[in-house]
């Protein structure tokens, strides 16, 4: 039996200079979350991420396929939402071997800075058939009104 498999080029070079340039940063120390120094850690792999905005706030969508709620999870601090886990990969076992693997497993990390707009506060954070939603929601501020200053 013939199998198709569809051949991507621009995915295998972009995967193949990411991984260089993750084994590059292997060894250098990073600065993480609460001020503390930890070594580097490269995510095995990043999942796609959304962003939307309405008039209530702000809504970030990650797919995160074959992931459970417990795998994942969801902090907000110093002005920054991250996101984490972990997918696990399947082992190759006697009655199954696999012939190809694509698909990504082992941690993530994704960061991202909040508007000043957004209410760290009220974040919510759902997880459902494999996407996760985090809420943010707007606080609202005054407008500023230009005031005409007389120079002397």
């Amino acid at each position: 039996m013939n199998t198709l498999i569809t051949w991507n080029q621009l995915r295998e070079m972009e995967e193949a200079t990411q991984n260089r340039f993750n084994r590059f940063l292997a060894g250098f120390p990073n600065r993480m979350g609460s001020g503390e120094i930890h070594s580097l850690t490269v995510a095995d792999w990043s999942p796609e991420v959304d962003i939307s905005e309405d008039d209530h706030g702000y809504l970030l969508k990650a797919d995160l396929p074959e992931m459970k709620k417990d795998d994942v999870r969801v902090t907000v601090e110093d002005g920054i939402l991250s996101v984490s886990g972990e997918r696990k990969g399947e082992k190759e076992d006697q009655k199954r071997k696999f012939h190809r693997i694509e698909r990504s497993y082992g941690t993530f990390r994704r960061s991202f800075t909040l508007p000043e707009d957004a209410d760290s506060m009220k974040v919510t954070a759902e997880f459902r058939d494999g996407v996760l939603k985090v809420h943010l929601p707007t606080t609202i501020r005054a407008k500023s009104k230009a005031i005409p200053v007389k120079v002397a």
